[in-house]
C-alpha cells in the first residue's frame, strides 16, 4: 500500500533531534511564549524575508487576527468586504466572517484553480476594502495581478499561505512577503508541519505586528495590562521547537515534491485524467498533487483497489456547505466543477522512487 500521506515516515527523519529538544524544553520551565517561539519567530521571518512573524494557535486564527489588527489599526471596519476565492477551504472564509467582516466570493479560474481575475472587477462595491488571495495547494496566486489590482482600488491584500511554505514567485520573493500581511498553518500535514497546531504572520507592517502580539494573547502588552481586547492564541513553545528542526529541511523537502510533481506531469499519459497546470517554476510547492477526474468514486475504487492512497480537497464548496447557508443561492460553476472532480494522490517527501513509478503506471492504466 502506497499511503496518500506518511506522517510518522516524514516525522520519523528528525526523532533523534526531536527526543534531544524536547529534553531541553521539558528543563526550560518556560513552556508559553518563551525562547523557542522567539527564535522560531526571527527564524520564519528570515526565511520569508519578512521584517516580522507572530506565531499563533493556527491557520485561521493568523488570517483572523491580521484582520483584527487592521481593525484594530483602523484600517478596516465591521461590514467591509473581502474578496476571495470560490474555490478554497472553509478556514479562509470562517476567518473573514469571525472578523465581523464580509467575504464576497469569486469565481475560480479553470487552469490554477485560483482567482478568476476577470471577475475581480465585478465584485468589486464601495464597501471592498481587501483582497485575500489563496495560494490553493501550494501555488502562488497570479500575485502581480492581483497586487495591481489591489494598487488601483486602495486595497489590502493579505495572503492565505497556509499551503505554500518556501513557495517563490517569479520576481524572487517567498510565499507570505507578497502582500501587506500573510496567514500560515503549520497543521501536521503542512509542508512545514508541527506535531499538532500552530500558525503564524508574517509581515513588513510594524504597526501591525505590534498590535496583534497583544491580539494573540488577551490584548497585553505587558502582564496583566491588558491594552485591547484580545484573543487566546498563541504558538505553543514545544510545537516551536518541533518547527524550528523542521524548517532548515524545508527547501530541500520542497525540491523533492517538485521532483516528484516533475514526474507525475511528464509520465502520467491518461486522457481521463486532468493533471494540474504548471510552468515548472518554483512558485508551486505541491503541498497537494491534485488531479481531476469525471468519475471520481469510480477513480478512488481503482486506486485503492490497487493500493494507492488518496483524498479529496475539498469535497463540498464553501458556498454549498450548510455553515454557509447564506451563499447557498450563488453559482460558481467552474468552481462547483472542480469540486466535483478533484482528487489529491500521494505526494510526500519521503516518497521513494519505485512508490512514484508505481502510482504513475496506476494511474496511466485506469
Amino acid at each position: 500500500m502506497i499511503p496518500f500521506l506518511d506522517l510518522h515516515m516524514v516525522n520519523l527523519r528528525f526523532e533523534t533531534e526531536f527526543k534531544s529538544k524536547y529534553e531541553e524544553f521539558m528543563n526550560s520551565g518556560r513552556y508559553i511564549l518563551g525562547e523557542q517561539v522567539d527564535l522560531f519567530e526571527k527564524e520564519f521571518a528570515d526565511f520569508c524575508g519578512t521584517l516580522e512573524c507572530i506565531g499563533v494557535g493556527n491557520g485561521l486564527d493568523a488570517l483572523r487576527l491580521i484582520l483584527e489588527g487592521y481593525k484594530s489599526l483602523g484600517k478596516l471596519n465591521p461590514e467591509d468586504e473581502v474578496l476571495v476565492s470560490s474555490n478554497t477551504y472553509i478556514a479562509t472564509i470562517l476567518a473573514i466572517k469571525q472578523a465581523g467582516l464580509i467575504p464576497v466570493l469569486v469565481e475560480t479560474d479553470p487552469q490554477t484553480y485560483n482567482f478568476e481575475l476577470s471577475d475581480l472587477e465585478d465584485t468589486l462595491t464601495k464597501r471592498t476594502r481587501a483582497i485575500m488571495p489563496v495560494h490553493l495547494y501550494g501555488q502562488i496566486s497570479p500575485m502581480k495581478e492581483i497586487l495591481a489590482f489591489a494598487s488601483q482600488y486602495d486595497l489590502l491584500v493579505i495572503e492565505d499561505a497556509a499551503q505554500a511554505h518556501g513557495a517563490l514567485d517569479t520576481d524572487g520573493k517567498l510565499a507570505g512577503n507578497l502582500g501587506h500581511a500573510a496567514g500560515f498553518s503549520f497543521y501536521p500535514t503542512k509542508n512545514l508541519g508541527a506535531l499538532g497546531d500552530g500558525g503564524a504572520i508574517t509581515t513588513n507592517d510594524s504597526k501591525l505586528a505590534e498590535v496583534v502580539r497583544k491580539l494573540r494573547n488577551y490584548g497585553t502588552s505587558s502582564k496583566y495590562v491588558n491594552d485591547i481586547l484580545g484573543f487566546n492564541s498563541r504558538l505553543d513553545e514545544l510545537q516551536a521547537v518541533f518547527l524550528r528542526t523542521k524548517l532548515p529541511y524545508l527547501n530541500a523537502d520542497n525540491k523533492r515534491r517538485m521532483e516528484i510533481a516533475k514526474r507525475y506531469l511528464s509520465e502520467v499519459e491518461n486522457e481521463k485524467i486532468t493533471l494540474p497546470v504548471h510552468t515548472g517554476e518554483t512558485d508551486h510547492v505541491f503541498h497537494l498533487f491534485v488531479v481531476r477526474v469525471k468519475d471520481r468514486l469510480e477513480f478512488m475504487e481503482y486506486l485503492k483497489d490497487n493500493g494507492i492512497g488518496t483524498l479529496i480537497h475539498y469535497p463540498i464548496p464553501p458556498h454549498k456547505q450548510q455553515a454557509l447557508e447564506e451563499y447557498a443561492h450563488l453559482s460558481f460553476p467552474v468552481c462547483e466543477q472542480i469540486h466535483r472532480e478533484v482528487v489529491s494522490i500521494p505526494m510526500s517527501p519521503v516518497m521513494m522512487d519505485n512508490e512514484v513509478s508505481r502510482v504513475i503506471s496506476i494511474l496511466n492504466s485506469y
